[in-house]
């Protein structure tokens, strides 16, 4: 090697580190686990010159590794992967803590197939590294495809076993904010109803309290706790949804179907209030967890319902569209409610936030939305409105067709 190679070797190598301290740093400042992620997969892409990168975190109530993000592909096309432990590469290594290199995945016994099969993705060749906080394996960091028909060296493996650790701290630091910031929001709301429980039983303890008054506080009471229970069930959907603990058991379905069911669970709900639901002829299969999505239309029919006006209406419509050359089918809710104000509508799918009804009453928890939004993004679609004041909303839903 003449001296010129030698010192762009050294420039090269320098610029290499250099990269790796600014991604370390990154890490460091980032608790947005989402965003964390991200940044990850693109350091490791950069550092080893790959084609593709993936995380897979472990799962303790599968005993598997799961993908948590890849750097190519959308969380609907790997949400339903689970890879298991024995007879996998990434298993191997999350097991043994130790790196491995594949040249070539095709002559290796353990390489799962079950990715290639669901994705197309052609993988070449793999590095992967093992993910360890505080003594503890908490998954996989896998490099994929080197460029340019290079192969893995012992530096690349060194660069991504540094990157790997420190990337695995802070992952769980994130996660531990998310806890910890999510607790301290939920102590707060439980707050209300405990109070307005505790001064119900004050009222009942006084002898001299007339029996309709008694009544009355017995419902406030029955209300409260019917909200407490309402309301830790969703905290718990919540915070699976938010720490990437909850997996979706992605399946095709008949989404026509599917609205048909919530429209009759609510039917009860908005014939109490004189409000007719209309629903356009839906015929088209989607791909994703029938349970949740249902959980997000029944969501936004319930509120479709509550904040509408009395003999108000409601159209359910879906029409195919494509996102990123793929079918999508976008689903909408319109409802001829109060609507919603501009400044209102930033704020719809965040935690704990709730619109005032016409009377000045809020209702529910403030979580549904959240819930929705996590749930549609975990599809890999998306979740938005649009309102105007005294006309009504109209929420939107992307979900993947089959």
């Amino acid at each position: 090697m003449s001296d010129k190679d030698t010192l762009t070797t050294g420039r090269d190598l320098l610029a290499h580190y250099e990269y790796l301290i600014e991604i370390s740093q990154q890490l460091t400042s980032t608790l947005d686990l989402g965003e964390l992620l991200g940044k990850i997969t693109a350091g490791a892409e950069q550092l080893t010159d790959t084609e593709a990168s993936s995380i897979l975190l472990y799962d303790s109530q599968a005993n598997a590794l799961r993908f948590e993000v890849t750097s190519n592909l959308n969380p609907d096309q790997t949400e339903s992967i689970v890879i298991p432990i024995e007879g996998s590469i990434a298993g191997w290594i999350f097991k043994h803590g130790e790196p491995r290199v594949i040249e070539d995945v095709t002559k290796e016994p353990s390489y799962f197939g079950q990715v290639a099969d669901t994705v197309d993705l052609k993988t070449r060749n793999l590095l992967g590294v093992p993910m360890r906080a505080h003594d503890k394996v908490i998954g996989v960091l896998e490099a994929l495809n080197k460029r340019h028909g290079q192969v893995f060296d012992e530096q690349d493996i060194k660069t991504l076993m540094t990157l790997a650790s420190q990337a695995a701290i802070a992952i769980e630091n994130a996660r531990l904010f998310q806890q910890s910031d999510f607790i301290a929001e939920m102590v707060h709301e439980l707050r209300t109803p405990l109070v307005a429980l505790k001064a119900s039983t004050s009222l009942l303890l006084r002898p001299d309290l007339p029996e309709d008054r008694r009544e009355d506080t017995i419902m406030t009471m029955r209300g409260e706790t019917d909200r407490l229970i309402r309301m830790t069930s969703e905290f718990l959907d919540l915070a699976r949804l938010e720490s990437g603990r909850t997996h979706l058991n992605v399946t095709p379905f008949d989404l026509g179907k599917l609205i048909d069911e919530c429209v009759e669970i609510v039917e009860h709900q908005a014939a109490d209030k004189e409000v007719s639901i209309a629903t356009a002829e839906v015929d088209v299969e989607v791909k994703g967890d029938r349970a949740k999505v249902k959980q997000v239309i029944l969501n936004l029919l319930t509120n479709a319902i509550k904040y509408n006006r009395e003999q108000g209406d409601i159209t359910i419509g879906a029409v195919v569209t494509s996102v990123n050359d793929k079918p999508y089918v976008e689903l909408s809710v319109t409802d001829t409610g109060l609507g919603i104000s501009v400044e209102h509508q930033k704020n719809m799918f965040q935690k704990f936030f709730r619109v005032a009804d016409s009377e000045g009453y809020a209702h529910g928890t403030g979580l549904g939305l959240a819930i929705a939004r996590h749930i549609i993004e975990a599809h890999g679609g998306k979740i938005w409105l649009e309102s105007e004041r005294n006309v009504g909303s109209t929420f939107y839903i992307t979900l993947p067709c089959a």
